[in-house]
């Protein structure tokens, strides 16, 4: 729910709070934990720092780690009403969906490990946390389509991550781009199964319990023509400028790219700041920070611009409307 990309006030959080405050003429105070890259639980995270500005990618602090921060903030659980959390993205990685040496079943068993039972163990500590929240588990959308352009940026992008097992016969451009699409739906199917599965189970916990069944899944349904690089997108993409493609293309990679994104300056020097040259750093490290260096600029690229953002509120409201005469009860 961090909203990459994008200025607090076109974030879909912020963008529903003000809804809110229309809706029921009360005030509407936010607490905002999220940040790019954050991953549900601290298993096997080797990145250790925490960065000061939410746009640089880095997994902590972890959606486990920020729900122990809104607990000490709310000291009493009842005084929040909503809760709003997305994760599990960042736990299968967009790298691995877009790695066309993967088979849509590596897919669906990735996505079904990190966005089932992770997610069900989080739902349980927001829902004992704040006991009388209505919490709200948005879904995904799917990366790429067969709507996107397939063009020397996007076939650039796809090579980049795609990590084809030693000895296995290599697939030419288009296998790539196809096997990526298949990718992109699989992971969209399987999110939102698993996810859903997670908000059942925990609802039939609480129903069991004697408590409301208060945890709500939002399914996110951007078409083909919305995902990256197609012609209405709602996502970020590259900077359209002909000049600027030209310029890539002749310099050979030398001259990036620009994303299209509201904060790219200050994400670009958030990230050389983070990802800065320790003392003594080798080649072998100067290479790997030079490459998360990278990733962290282009971080905004296929998240939700505006248009996506306000797909993300409007999904939110419609939900809300439907369980805020509860909401509005106080």
């Amino acid at each position: 729910m961090w909203g990459q990309g994008l200025k607090s006030e076109n974030k879909a959080w912020y963008q529903m709070k003000m809804w809110l405050v229309q809706r029921t003429g009360r005030p509407v105070n936010e607490k905002v934990e999220a940040h790019s890259g954050a991953v549900i639980e601290n298993e096997t995270i080797e990145q250790n720092s925490v960065a000061a500005d939410g746009e640089v990618n880095v997994a902590r602090p972890t959606i486990i780690n920020q729900l122990e921060q809104a607990r000490q903030y709310y000291v009493n659980g009842p005084e929040l009403d909503l809760v709003i959390v997305s994760g599990c993205a960042n736990d299968v990685d967009a790298k691995n969906v877009l790695n066309a040496a993967k088979t849509t079943e590596e897919i669906r068993l990735l996505t079904e490990g990190k966005c089932g039972r992770p997610m069900e163990r989080l739902l349980r500590r927001i829902t004992a946390s704040f006991p009388t929240a209505y919490v709200i588990v948005t879904g995904y959308y799917p990366f790429v389509s067969e709507q996107t352009r397939n063009d020397i940026f996007m076939r650039g992008l796809t090579k980049r991550f795609y990590k084809a097992m030693a000895g296995a016969s290599r697939l030419n451009r288009e296998a790539i781009f196809k096997q990526s699409v298949a990718n992109s739906e699989q992971w969209y199917r399987s999110s939102n199964k698993s996810l859903t599965e997670a908000v059942q189970a925990v609802n039939a916990e609480l129903g069991a319990a004697g408590s409301t069944e208060r945890v709500r899944f939002v399914e996110i349904q951007l078409l083909p023509e919305h995902s990256f690089r197609a012609s209405k997108t709602q996502l970020w993409d590259f900077e359209s400028s002909p000049v600027r493609k030209l310029l890539v293309i002749l310099s050979f990679g030398r001259i990036l790219l620009r994303t299209n994104d509201e904060v790219r300056r200050e994400r670009t020097a958030s990230c050389k700041e983070f990802w800065k040259a320790p003392p003594s750093e080798t080649l072998v490290q100067k290479k790997e920070r030079t490459n998360e260096q990278l990733l962290c600029r282009y971080a905004a690229l296929g998240h939700p611009n505006r248009q996506g953002a306000m797909a993300y509120t409007d999904a939110i409201v419609t939900q809300l409307k439907i369980d805020l005469p509860v909401l509005t009860s106080k």
